[in-house]
């Protein structure tokens, strides 16, 4: 494998770094030309988008098959078979549901014993639908925050659009009513708590000064019912340059707690107990999360830990005595520790259990640690292994005698295998299965495979391979690559019966790379591809590519690269950086200018990920990649679909327009489709996720050609 990479990358005669960047899109005179487009809801703006919107609807409607495609994937994604998430308060399961008749959704509950059946009986607690006709407001559901035991009031946040920014509303479920004034928040990036019926947490914007540079709430106060929100009293405070400031309840009986955050990055936080009415700091590393949960303290570490003569590397999940903890006399032992293919991916309380998910390979394993007289004792869960799992404990923190207090509920899923959920217990490996989602295609015949590519330092960089019936490695099939490789997000197998109709089952290849930035092996994997690093990400997502090529799964014309958000910086990067691998790239909700990505919305919380380009050293590393600063004239570049939102209100539409007129202005054709609404997901409801994505294939389709 090696050799034939170095083959490659010898006959292609290119490296994989482009060249700082000069701000070539600068004028004479120093500023950026298309700063107009950064208006979000200006007129000269939005008609640039609406031509720009025309021109690409008109183009891809008119590929064969465009509307039969659209309403294939708006089947799968308004099925009534498909499998309602849950969320347990108390007696009632909670759902969000969304099909063709309610496009907003329902927000509706049932009981554990209705859900067991295979059509329960649901009850409707919110139609976001009725409510956004009566209104007169285009609602989308964000949360709801509610109140234990009874959970008979709940804290409602809408969405404009599908943006971050929600308005907060008091809820009666046993009415199901809006409270005439009760607790309610106009549009803002709010976060609400509850401490008891008749007062909340509360940070929002409260006025000059009292958010964030990255737009978050910076002050968090307590908010008594019937009280003015202006004689609230500020009981936290965060400083102006950290992401922001939180709080968290926890309710349990016997061990009620009410833990402050001054959270400073995306990675570090310093965290504060409330006792009584001071604030008492916890004596945690900076850049690592802790768990309060009944008498233990657990401690995820980001970077390594020294106590007493021990070292516990990073990655490791340490629990030690809470009393001990707060006094600063932790007595540390390690549940996890990580090696070099397996990494925590997640955990999950019951009253009594820890349940740890574990990546090995990029495939789950699940271990329960239950804590005793003798110490924790440690129980590997027989589950599939070759897939993805998922875990959600269903014990409600609230109550003290639970009948659900050690009930799971478990969720297996790959590529070709449609999820299936069952119910669970700690300490036992039976469970039941409770529902099942359907096969939305034919995946008789597929398979799939785990490879290694060997990135431009030598390291390893393993990505999953979905091949469709009967395709072999001619060299010549249709191939979507798809990346992300930040934040420590990990991409695990999943099964999506929109990639499988509308492009397995068409003989498409289907590529999911685990690039360094994410978080498949643990802390270490992502730091790897940070700041100054983060070119590593582009490095080994071109290797991967180059994977593809040397082992003839595709060719270069035939070779598709997708990614959103800091994916879509990603392929945008790669693109500009090795345009002669591909013949098309996706380019969604993206992130591409990254001399003024800190001052667009979100962007300033972002800078412990990509460092900050006001700062001339590491600028000089951004500089290399940023999308925008580095697209010039006279290059043979792969087509390219630029998808945003003007309701995107974490990463700024801007990036992408700003990309697009720059493109077009250097000669390039780059097509361009903006959704009114959507927020940062890009579609409010399943009619725009269905022409979203519709387009997309349409596009990928037009570029690679079929079988």
């Amino acid at each position: 494998m090696k050799a034939c990479t170095r083959i490659l990358l010898a006959s292609l005669g290119v490296a994989c770094t482009a060249a700082i960047a000069t701000e070539p899109n600068m004028t004479p005179s120093g500023t950026d030309p298309y700063l107009w487009l950064e208006d979000v809801n200006g007129e000269r703006a939005l008609d640039w988008v609406r031509e720009r919107n025309a021109q690409t609807r008109k183009l891809l409607e008119a590929e064969p098959g465009f509307t039969e495609m659209r309403q294939r994937i708006r089947d799968v994604l308004d099925s009534r078979d498909k499998i309602p998430a849950v969320t347990r308060r108390g007696a009632w399961l909670y759902n969000l549901w969304q099909d063709e008749a309610h496009p907003r959704g329902l927000w509706r509950r049932t009981t554990l014993a209705e859900y067991r059946k295979p059509a329960p009986d649901w009850q409707t607690v919110i139609d976001l639908d009725a409510l956004a006709r009566a209104e007169n407001e285009n609602w989308v559901w964000s949360s709801a925050t509610c109140l234990g035991p009874a959970y008979e009031r709940c804290l409602i946040e809408l969405s404009r659009g599908g943006a971050d920014a929600t308005v907060v509303r008091e809820f009666d479920t046993d009415r199901k009513a809006f409270v005439d004034g009760g607790f309610a928040l106009p549009e803002a990036k709010t976060s609400v708590t509850w401490l008891s019926k008749d007062e909340i947490f509360v940070g929002t914007d409260f006025g000059p000064g009292s958010l964030t540079d990255s737009g978050y709430a910076r002050i968090v106060k307590r908010w008594r019912r019937g009280q003015p929100l202006a004689e609230a009293r500020t009981v936290f405070e965060a400083q102006s340059s950290d992401l922001g400031a939180f709080v968290s309840v926890d309710p349990t009986p016997g061990w009620e707690r009410v833990v402050f955050s001054r959270t400073i990055d995306f990675y570090r936080s310093h965290d504060f107990l409330l006792q009584g009415e001071q604030l008492r700091p916890l004596p945690k590393p900076d850049d690592a999360t802790l768990h309060l949960w009944r008498e233990h303290a657990l401690l995820e570490l980001r970077s390594a830990l020294t106590q007493g003569g021990q070292t516990w590397p990073a990655g490791s999940l340490l629990a030690a005595d809470a009393a001990d903890f707060i006094e600063g006399k932790a007595r540390w032992q390690a549940l996890f520790t990580p090696t070099a293919t397996r990494s925590l991916a997640a955990l999950e309380t019951t009253q009594r259990t820890l349940v740890l998910n574990v990546l090995d390979q990029v495939a789950s394993r699940i271990e329960e640690w239950a804590p005793g007289g003798s110490g924790w004792r440690r129980r590997p869960v027989d589950a599939p292994l070759t897939g993805s799992l998922s875990v959600q404990a269903l014990h409600d923190p609230y109550l003290a005698d639970d009948p659900l207090a050690e009930h799971l509920l478990v969720q297996y899923t790959d590529f070709l295998t449609p999820d299936t959920l069952m119910l669970g217990r700690t300490g036992t490996d039976e469970r039941e299965t409770l529902k099942s989602r359907p096969r939305f295609f034919d995946a008789e015949g597929m398979r799939i495979e785990q490879r290694f590519a060997t990135s431009r330092d030598g390291t390893r960089v393993p990505y999953f391979v979905v091949w469709p019936k009967g395709a072999s490695a001619d060299g010549d099939s249709p191939t979507l690559l798809y990346g992300y490789g930040g934040f420590e997000v990990s991409l695990t197998p999943y099964y999506s019966g929109t990639l499988g109709r509308s492009w397995l089952s068409r003989g498409g290849v289907y590529v999911l790379a685990n690039i360094r930035g994410g978080g498949e092996f643990g802390p270490s994997w992502h730091q790897a591809a940070v700041k100054a690093h983060k070119q590593r990400s582009c490095d080994d997502f071109a290797a991967v590519a180059e994977d593809l090529i040397a082992h003839k799964v595709t060719q270069p014309r035939r070779l598709a690269i997708e990614g959103g958000s800091n994916g879509g910086l990603l392929v945008a990067a790669v693109m500009l950086q090795r345009p002669e691998l591909f013949g098309a790239v996706v380019c969604q909700v993206p992130l591409l200018d990254m001399r003024r990505y800190h001052k667009l919305l979100a962007g300033a919380s972002w800078m412990a990920e990509y460092g900050n380009p006001d700062d001339p050293d590491e600028w000089a590393a951004i500089a290399r990649y940023s999308p925008y600063q580095n697209v010039a004239a006279g290059r043979k570049l792969p087509s390219m679909l630029l998808i945003t939102s003007t309701r995107d209100d974490r990463v700024h539409p801007g990036h992408a327009r700003k990309m697009a007129a720059r493109m077009r202005e250097l000669g390039y054709a780059p097509l361009y489709y903006e959704n009114i609404e959507g927020g940062h997901g890009a579609a409010a409801d399943n009619a725009q996720r269905a022409d979203m994505s519709a387009l997309e294939y349409s596009f990928l389709w037009r570029e690679l050609g079929g079988r």
